[in-house]
């Protein structure tokens, strides 16, 4: 690749910053200004796709009228006849991308990384309001100024420009697919909650060091988003606070809705979170994380039978249930079987009271016939009295 000396007669070329598939972008200065910029010069191939081109134009000015302290300002754009070369002419950072802190140091502080977030926030939620989604929202596009330490989001209509290009119809998703939102790996179209969930993807990584779904395909990544909850922060980092912790995983809920409403209110979230606080959209999350932890429970629970394991907090209720003498139910079919028994017997035990109550009052009669003598009874009389009992019996007990 040729690199130009000086592009529009005006940027004189002096360091290249970094590069990618798209473009590469280097320090330069404008002669007429005398400033310092960085220029983004597109690479070669992208010159013949006029779709693309046409977007890129289109973007740029769209990004050229965001003017926000927490936004990359873009100055100027055109196409130089010399190099044949787009570019971009924006406002040079003096100071490293979050991409290059996480090379040097794996991870950052929390202070830091709260910072950051919500500095980031506040740029896409001016953008947001303005029209503008940004679509690439990653580490590598958030610049730290050193002079104030401040994070300002770069690149700025670039994601939105390559869509639906002929170098995307592959089947490639623009920009690293790591921070990506579940509906942008699903080929959906990308809001304004689809930057705020990469922003905590970045913010995620900054606190452990790690992504919330490790990945080898983007294939894998999209199932990870829909199947597999997020592991809290404070399992790879327990001293992060657990509001803060809520308040980032709340930012990559699977479904936008349950997403915050704007990127507004993830600061918010992360502020109070920071310092131990919730806000009431990590409220809820908080809730649904106990309905979670109180159902897993419950599941290990039943399991426990199978898995032999059993939880250290239900191991004496366990050996209590254990001890108690265990009832064996009869089959479904005996039960039946049971309760008829037992309507015999009771049926049996009614008859017999009945006969009881009947001989009582025979005897009364007696009594009162005699004038207070008793008369002996007939001996016939008896044993037909005893017989049809004990066939009254032996009806009511089958």
């Amino acid at each position: 690749m040729t690199v130009p000396t000086d592009v529009a007669g005006r940027y004189r070329m002096e360091r290249r910053l970094g590069a990618g598939g798209m473009s590469t972008v280097f320090k330069a200065t404008d002669t007429v200004l005398e400033r310092p910029v960085a220029v983004k010069l597109l690479a070669e191939h992208l010159a013949d796709d006029e779709a693309f081109v046409a977007r890129f134009r289109r973007e740029a000015l769209a990004a050229a009228r965001l003017q926000h302290p927490n936004i990359v300002q873009v100055f100027d754009s055109g196409h130089d006849p010399d190099s044949r070369r787009h570019y971009i002419v924006m406002e040079y950072v003096d100071g490293p991308s979050c991409a290059d802190l996480l090379r040097e140091r794996k991870r950052l502080e929390i202070e830091e990384t709260v910072q950051v977030v919500r500095d980031a926030c506040h740029g896409l939620d001016y953008a947001h309001r303005m029209g503008v989604v940004h679509r690439d929202v990653k580490p590598g596009n958030l610049l730290i100024a050193a002079a104030m330490r401040t994070t300002k989001l770069a690149d700025f209509g670039i994601a939105k420009a390559a869509e639906q290009t002929r170098i995307t119809q592959v089947g490639s998703v623009l920009g690293t697919a790591a921070y990506l939102s579940p509906e942008q790996a699903r080929g959906d179209e990308a809001g304004p909650r689809s930057d705020t969930y990469s922003l905590g993807v970045c913010a995620y990584q900054f606190l452990t060091g790690r992504l919330p779904h490790e990945y080898a395909s983007l294939t894998e990544l999209a199932l990870k988003q829909q199947q597999q909850a997020v592991v809290p922060i404070t399992d790879y980092r327990p001293e992060v606070p657990r509001e803060l912790d809520d308040a980032i995983r709340m930012s990559l809920e699977r479904d936008p809705a349950a997403r915050y409403s704007s990127a507004l209110e993830f600061a918010r979230a992360i502020d109070a979170g920071f310092h131990g606080e919730r806000t009431a959209a990590t409220e809820r999350l908080a809730a649904s994380d106990e309905v979670t932890r109180a159902l897993e429970a419950t599941s290990a629970t039943r399991a426990m039978p199978r898995t032999g394991y059993v939880p250290p907090a239900a191991a004496e209720p366990a050996r209590a249930r254990a001890a108690a003498p265990r009832v064996t139910r009869p089959p479904r079919d005996d039960r039946a079987a049971a309760r008829a028994a037992s309507r015999r017997r009771w049926s049996a035990f009614l008859a017999l009271l009945a006969v009881i109550v009947a001989i009582a009052a025979v005897g009364v009669a007696l009594l009162s016939s005699g004038g207070g003598q008793v008369r002996a009874p007939n001996q016939d009389q008896v044993e037909d009295q005893i017989g049809e009992m004990r066939d009254f019996i032996r009806q009511h007990a089958r």
